[in-house]
């Protein structure tokens, strides 16, 4: 059996395993859907929980088109923008109802969606800034990607020093329980100091993306 401090190990192991699809890595033609799932699949893989696990399957998408989460395919074929939308849909869909992932994203396809195959459409501008040719510079879909996940490094060291704090808080509880028993009330302690935490912030997100709701337009519907 291993110890909580080797479990903690394999955690921060995991985490640097774990990493994002860079826009460059997107194939900058569009893909039918079983070419779709396949990238995802692959690109995806250090994600799964299991390696049997599917990233993303045909059901998903016509799920995610149904819900409006989003745009449909041209002519059976998904855009670069599609596959970066997608990729956004697959870290929320866990954490967010269909109904809270529309509201948050309506305003990003809305506005910055390419909703043509127009090979143009997809050239990036310099990483993590707008369009500079035009008189109102606005931000590519492949920008906010670029932009959102340039701060996953950072957010990644404060997490693991998160971690480290709530695993020395839990490691001191159930101080009188010894051997398998307090090393068990231990874990338990770890793992609801973790649920915690993802349920506030669960709380927060969802508290933010009513405001969304609320103060954005959501559609074409409410701009007519």
């Amino acid at each position: 059996m291993k110890s909580n401090e080797e479990l903690l190990r394999e955690i921060f192991a995991r985490l640097d395993a774990l990493d994002y699809v860079r826009p460059e890595q997107i194939p900058d033609i569009p893909l039918y859907m079983d070419q779709l799932t396949t990238f995802m699949d692959e690109r995806l893989e250090k994600s799964k929980r299991y390696p049997e696990d599917k990233v993303l399957t045909k059901t998903m998408i016509n799920n995610y088109a149904k819900n409006n989460l989003l745009p449909p395919p041209i002519k059976k074929k998904y855009s670069k923008e599609h596959t970066l939308l997608l990729i956004f849909i697959y870290y929320f869909k866990n954490m967010l109802s269909f109904h809270d992932i529309e509201a948050l994203f309506a305003p990003i396809t809305e506005e910055h969606f390419a909703s043509d195959h127009d090979p143009l459409s997809f050239q990036s501008h310099a990483p993590g800034r707008p369009s500079e040719d035009a008189e109102n510079a606005s931000w590519s879909l492949e920008d906010i990607y670029r932009e959102i996940f340039s701060l996953e490094k950072e957010q990644m060291k404060r997490l693991k020093e998160d971690l480290i704090k709530k695993y020395r808080c839990s490691m001191k509880a159930f101080s009188s329980s010894h051997g398998d028993s307090g090393e068990y009330l231990r874990l338990f302690s770890f793992i609801c100091e973790l649920g915690f935490d993802v349920y506030l912030k669960k709380q927060m997100m969802e508290f933010l993306i009513d405001y969304i709701r609320e103060e954005y337009p959501q559609n074409s519907k409410k701009k007519k």
